[in-house]
């Protein structure tokens, strides 16, 4: 008996294992190379403080000072990938974002986020981590 293929559930698993490698080679060992084999152009930033295109993240990324990404959860849905992440020298302080990405032919072409600055779970209303 063959097992039925699911492509949009293939698609998914391949869109996730691209972001998570993408974001490791390019902001975990700052390789500038990372661009040219996950991302596009045209590349559309929904980030406020950003514009669109692959030169504001080639011209930040050599000068992120500790900067970490710590995933804690990951979702995909089709050319969608979400991400909840802990994020370290982005920011003043750490930063919980989430950030949405849109893969078209296995490479980023657009990024969304909402950042907040992490508060320890005893200084939450409910008492709660935030992440």
């Amino acid at each position: 008996m063959t097992v039925p293929r699911h492509p949009e559930a293939d698609c998914a698993r391949d869109n996730t294992a691209t972001v998570l490698t993408a974001m490791r080679e390019l902001f975990g060992e700052k390789d500038l190379t990372a661009l040219d084999r996950y991302w596009a152009e045209p590349y559309v930033q929904h980030s406020p403080g950003m514009p669109s295109g692959l030169d504001t993240l080639r011209a930040a990324v050599p000068d992120l000072r500790g900067f970490r990404w710590e995933p804690q959860r990951i979702a995909a849905q089709g050319d969608l990938v979400f991400t909840h992440s802990v994020v370290h020298g982005w920011a003043p302080g750490p930063v919980a974002i989430v950030d949405i990405f849109r893969l078209e032919n296995g490479r980023i072409v657009e990024h969304w986020d909402v950042v907040q600055d992490l508060v320890p779970p005893e200084e939450t209303v409910s008492g709660e981590p935030m992440v």
